[in-house]
This record gives structure tokens, sequence and C-alpha cells, in this order.
């Protein structure tokens, strides 16, 4: 018998909603993204960057990586996905087979959430080594992406403070 999709159906999905749209970055926002894998030793490495496909998610994406290039950081793939989708086996893997230092997200809530659990049960991804903008930091995010899913991963919220998701928690700190 196989493994059941870690796709959440429609109806667990509404139960949070109204979900929030991406909000345009700011550069407080990714400055502090920066520091946050610099300070985590990622200063210099491979970063896989997915970004959802709404403008704010790519522009959010475009600006990391132009900062990141800039830094001598090399960007092992980039991957974008919808909204909405089958399964996002195929985005996970093309976001988890370059084997990357880290991982960094730019995404509206709907369509990380269900990425994220499919990274989470379908690959060797580590929540630990992922890094979001503020899109990603939303609580109900994490708990509609289910128990350990998200723990660990941080990010930076649009004022530059940073946020960790801890036991299911979302976090904030004005350090890392």
């Amino acid at each position: 018998m196989s493994e059941p999709s870690p796709r959440l159906a429609s109806a667990a999905l509404s139960a949070y909603t109204p979900w929030p749209t991406a909000r345009p970055h700011t550069e407080r926002e990714l400055a502090r993204l920066l520091a946050l894998l610099e300070d985590c030793g990622f200063r210099g490495g491979s970063v896989a960057l997915g970004h959802g496909r709404d403008a704010a998610s790519k522009a959010a994406a475009t600006a990391f990586a132009d900062a990141w290039h800039r830094s001598g950081g090399l960007l092992a793939a980039v991957v974008d996905w919808p909204e909405d989708a089958a399964s996002w086996l195929r985005q996970a893997r093309r976001l988890t087979r370059p084997e990357p230092d880290a991982w960094v997200v730019a995404a509206a809530s709907a369509g990380w959430v269900q990425l994220s659990r499919r990274l989470r049960h379908s690959t060797d991804w580590d929540p630990c080594r992922t890094f979001g903008f503020a899109a990603a930091g939303d609580s109900r995010l994490v708990t509609a992406a289910g128990p350990g899913v998200l723990d660990g991963m941080r990010g930076a919220t649009a004022d530059g403070r940073v946020w960790t998701v801890r036991r299911g928690w979302v976090v904030e700190s004005d350090g890392g």
C-alpha cells in the first residue's frame, strides 16, 4: 500500500482562510534575510530559491537572487510553483536535487503550505536550513502545514525583525 499524499484537501485549507496574499518585500526584510543566511554560515554557499507565481513573490525572488549573486553566493536552483497543483512533487524534487546548502522561500501562504508538506514528506529537505520572506512566517501557515513540518525555519519580517518556527509557533525577535 502506498503512502498517502501529503496534499491538504481544500476543506482543510479553508479552515485557515482568508489566506493573505504575498505583499511586496521591503529593503529591511531583504537585508535581514541576507544577514540571517550569513549569520548561519551560508554566505557564498549554494541556495535553492523557491517562489510562488504571484507578482510580489516573483519580485522578492528576483531581488534576493540579485543580492545573493552580488554577495558571491550561488543559486543551485530557482523553482516556482502554483498556488494549486496535483501534488507539488516535481517542484519539491527540483528544489532538493541540487543538494543546496540552504533554501530561500518567497511565496504566498496557501501554495507554500502544500509545497512544504510535500518537501517534508517526500524529500530530504530540512526546514532548519530554510529561510523565508515575511509571508512564510504566518502562524496559520505553520498550523496548516502540520506538526514538525516547518519547525526550525526562520525568516525576516517586513520591518526587519526575525521570525522562527519553534514547536509549531512563530516567534518574533529583534535578532537572529
